[in-house]
């Protein structure tokens, strides 16, 4: 068993654990074994619950309730430029669309959708439902996420869909990184450091094995799978990620997405 695998299990041994059940956490939790998968959404509603001590969830989840958790440091999912697995699908001119379809998984991509929204088309475009999409007829929008969005557009059989890439739209609107995703920790978690220690040691041993993760997955070709992970997803979390993050708090913040409590004067822990 590799090393990086040994000191992860003993730092997390009695910790419950989750991860988003996407294709590109999988690096991050390479021969990890023990890992509760679930959609973005669920995994924060655990972790808001207690039901979890460590996760890789939606970054907005940390930024809502900072006093709750850590992050580690160093790794993450993030993008600089067009991400593929984050887009709303829309027909017609992007101006036109009236609303936009919420994927249930999502918890930061749906705020993200809305910043960018104001923040690029100069105007509010409601979020609804299925049931509420119908009204709008080809003004609606559907917003997709992970394999959702990457099973949509491999299945795209040419229905006049357009792609509002949401990582792309996003670095062109800032000249910034997106960062989706990233491990937090509860407070309570005592042995902090040595976690984030053994999670970026896996996820570096998980960089590692790219090829392995590529060619051991079989619900996207390998080209596909390919661009994704090497050349659309970043792992790597810097300064430039951080940037980003710290401007998509001011944004939300300026939006009315977030609580006093999550105001600037609550800082964002690493370990």
């Amino acid at each position: 068993m590799d090393e990086p695998i040994s000191a992860a299990k003993s730092a997390l041994e009695g910790l419950r654990v989750g991860c988003v059940q996407y294709l590109n956490s999988r690096p991050l939790i390479h021969g990890l074994e023990d890992v509760l998968l679930a959609h973005p959404s669920v995994l924060a509603s655990k972790m808001r619950a207690g039901k979890l001590e460590v996760a890789l969830v939606p970054v907005f989840e940390w930024l809502r309730s900072p006093a709750d958790y850590v992050a580690v440091d160093g790794v993450g999912i993030a993008s600089r430029g067009a991400v593929l697995s984050v887009f709303v699908a829309h027909r017609g001119p992007l101006e036109l669309m009236k609303a936009v379809i919420a994927d249930p998984a999502s918890l930061t991509s749906v705020h993200l959708v809305q910043v960018l929204c104001r923040g690029i088309l100069g105007r509010e475009v409601p979020m609804v439902s299925e049931a509420e999409g119908d009204q709008f007829g080809d003004h609606v929008g559907r917003l997709w996420i992970g394999n959702q969005a990457l099973d949509f557009r491999q299945n795209d059989r040419g229905a006049d869909w357009q792609y509002w890439d949401l990582g792309e739209a996003w670095t062109r609107w800032t000249g910034l990184p997106f960062v989706y995703a990233l491990w937090i920790l509860r407070r309570s978690v005592c042995n902090s450091d040595q976690v984030a220690i053994a999670l970026r040691e896996v996820g570096s041993s998980g960089i590692a094995a790219l090829d392995k993760i590529i060619h051991a997955q079989n619900e996207y070709s390998v080209e596909l799978a390919q661009e994704y992970l090497r050349r659309r997803i970043c792992f790597e979390i810097g300064d430039a990620e951080k940037r980003g993050l710290s401007r998509f708090r001011s944004a939300l913040k300026n939006s009315g997405f977030l609580n006093s409590e999550a105001g600037s004067n609550v800082a964002l822990d690493w370990v």
